[in-house]
C-alpha cells in the first residue's frame, strides 16, 4: 500500500500543478477562451486539491497505522 501511495500522491499533485497553470492561463489570457474555460479549470484544480488532501491524509494515516 505504501508502493500505491508513493505513486499516487505525486500524480496527484501533478493534477493539482497542471490544472493550476492551465486555469491561470485562461484567467490571463482572456478573450472566448478565459470566459469559457478559467472558472471551470478553477473548479477543476479545486476538486484535485481535495484528492490531493484526501490522498495524504489516507497516506499519513495508513502509516500510522501500520
Amino acid at each position: 500500500m505504501d508502493r500505491l501511495f508513493n505513486i499516487l500522491i505525486p500524480v496527484a499533485l501533478a493534477g493539482v500543478l497542471v490544472s493550476l497553470g492551465v486555469g491561470l492561463f485562461a484567467l490571463f489570457r482572456g478573450g472566448e477562451f478565459g470566459r469559457s474555460y478559467s472558472n471551470k479549470l478553477m473548479r477543476l484544480r479545486v476538486v484535485m486539491q481535495a484528492i490531493a488532501v484526501a490522498l495524504l491524509v489516507a497516506a499519513a494515516w495508513w502509516r500510522h497505522k501500520g
